[in-house]
């Protein structure tokens, strides 16, 4: 008995060994699992690094700035200045918070009766209310402008100018003859921006960030962020050696160095994040991205330009009028710029084929660049993609059309980069990569840096420019015949959630800091935040495919320019 009893230990402690040797063989590739399962659900997550004072914890972070560097920023940071609503000592009642079904906006009469011409301004103005029908008494509501001619496919923004007092001016510039009618739009009261603006310098923690460590049998996923309370556990230092750009996880608590590092990837986003009566101000349909009627008419007949008239005239009163400069308009569903580029149209692959012969393009930065690269290979039938075997999203990617002697590259930026897991040694800044360039005419270099940046301060995104413009202009003088165009932030659609991490508030924010921060450098911008307001297709973080042909084709307009 004793004998047979034994012979089962036997096989016991055998099969136990066993699936204890599978168990440690396949933990690693279990706990990675995992991490792709974290990512794949994107739900909120309530996990995350306690409450982070960026102002006083994240300032001494990056490169010291030279007094001419911190003397811009802080130029920066007083050109986007928000107008703030009047203290309470509490939260102010929805009732009491800009109603867009209250507003109302109004044209402005013409200057002597006249009738309106190609070249005129054209203006109203917007009166802001309560939901109880009382006027507003301050500034700084988030509106959109835009005038528009469905019929004739034509469209161009207005410049929304605050006068803080609860009225605004909405100004178009009249590009074209025709019917034309206006749209204003309310994205968030002033109350809400004030909330955003809370969030964005107090919670920069909003996005999850986290990264994969691992060493044999041992793995583990850690919290990572541009800047992590230092008071938790020892952090590990992935700042840039080149750029400076800070990066620090935690260091994990098993035995793995920092070295061992294998991944970054986005695990969710903060939850709770305002209160209930806060959340009220994010609704859509009710003060979220919603329109203003017009009390009156909402549109004119524009007639064609006199020829003894100024280039523009104002539908204001002589005095101070303000001048509206769109970057460009959209006319029978075509970008005209109106920044000194001839706009071409490249209709068919050969077209552009030709254009790009015998070039290197080069795309850095985040999704809405990648769609360039993508337009370009579903659209040229001989771009052939070559299979780096890289992540779907993030790349890199690369095409070839040998025949032409095209070559076409995307890389995305460094972190923070909100997208599938991927591998540290994809992770590489813009800045750095420029720096790699030879350059030349035959040379183009795209580049869209902003849509993971919008729930940082701006200190942040303005450092991170402030790397790649440096970059660029050390490319430019060593290679002058080099194309660079620099793409701007753009609108997207909004909810409560969006709002909260992505809001079209934080984007104009960006925006305004890449034109500002890339004026007078001998670069092409591209103005998508026009080219979205101005088109009648909805917002998307993606712009839609004729977008996107329209974008394509400012590009190349630059790149192949009419020639004289």
């Amino acid at each position: 008995m004793w004998k047979c009893l034994s012979k089962y230990v036997c096989i016991f402690l055998l099969l136990t060994l066993s699936g204890l040797f599978f168990l440690f063989r396949n933990i690693n590739i279990l706990e990675w699992k995992l991490d792709l399962c974290i990512w794949d659900i994107c739900s909120v997550h309530s996990e995350g690094p306690p409450l982070l004072d960026h102002k006083q914890s994240c300032n001494h972070l990056g490169q010291e700035r030279t007094p001419e560097e911190a003397l811009e920023e802080h130029y920066l940071l007083e050109s986007i200045a928000w107008p703030e609503p009047p203290p309470r000592p509490t939260p102010t009642p929805l009732e009491q918070t800009s109603d867009p079904a209250h507003s109302l906006f109004v044209m402005l009469p013409a200057v002597g009766g006249r009738e309106w011409h190609v070249g005129d301004q054209l203006e109203f103005l917007v009166l802001m209310k309560d939901f109880q029908g009382r006027p507003k008494s301050h500034g700084g509501d988030f509106l959109l402008a835009r005038l528009h001619s469905p019929k004739l496919g034509a469209g161009v923004a207005g410049q929304v100018v605050d006068h803080q007092n609860g009225t605004y001016s909405a100004i178009f510039l009249l590009l074209w003859e025709g019917s034309v009618r206006v749209e204003v739009t309310l994205v968030h009261p002033s109350e809400a921006v004030h909330v955003l603006r809370n969030l964005r310098e107090e919670r920069p923690d909003r996005v999850l960030y986290k990264s994969l460590f691992r060493s044999g049998l041992l793995s583990e996923t850690t919290m990572c962020n541009i800047c992590l309370p230092t008071n938790q556990q020892p952090l590990c230092n992935y700042t840039d050696p080149h750029t400076g750009e800070p990066w620090y996880c935690y260091q994990p608590k098993q035995l793995l160095s920092c070295d061992t590092r294998i991944n970054h990837f986005r695990a969710g986003y903060q939850k709770d994040l305002i209160t209930d009566k806060e959340a009220l101000l994010f609704q859509s349909g009710v003060n979220l991205k919603t329109h203003i009627h017009a009390k009156g008419s909402d549109s004119v007949t524009v007639l064609p330009k006199k020829k003894d008239k100024p280039e523009v005239e104002s539908s204001r009163a002589k005095a101070a009028p303000v001048r509206t400069t769109p970057s460009g308009y959209y006319f029978q569903g075509s970008w005209q710029s109106l920044g000194g580029v001839v706009m071409r149209q490249f209709n068919d692959p050969t077209a552009i084929t030709q254009c790009l012969k015998g070039k290197v393009v080069y795309m850095y930065g985040d999704s809405t660049v990648r769609q360039y690269y993508e337009f370009l290979t579903s659209f040229l039938p001989e771009l052939k993609d070559f299979n780096l075997r890289s992540p779907v999203k993030a790349g890199p990617f690369m095409a070839v059309d040998i025949p032409h002697n095209i070559l076409l590259k995307y890389r995305s930026h460094g972190p923070p980069i909100t997208w599938t897991p991927l591998s540290i040694s994809q992770l590489r800044y813009v800045a750095n990569e420029l720096d790699g360039l030879a350059g030349g005419s035959d040379t183009v270099v795209v580049i869209s840096v902003w849509a993971h940046f919008c729930t940082f301060p701006v200190q942040v995104y303005i450092r991170r420019l402030r790397h790649i413009r440096r970059a660029v202009v050390r490319l430019l003088n060593r290679a002058p015949g080099t194309v660079v165009v620099v793409r701007s932030a753009n609108l997207r659609p909004q909810s409560l959630q969006e709002s909260l991490n992505v809001s079209d508030w934080f984007s104009l924010q960006l925006d305004e800091v890449i034109k500002a921060m890339f004026r007078g450098l001998n670069i092409k911008l591209l103005d998508a935040w026009e080219m979205t307001l101005a088109h009648h297709l909805p917002h998307n973080i993606h712009p839609r495919p004729p977008i996107i042909k329209n974008m394509i084709n400012a590009i190349l307009s630059c790149v192949c320019p009419v020639k004289n």
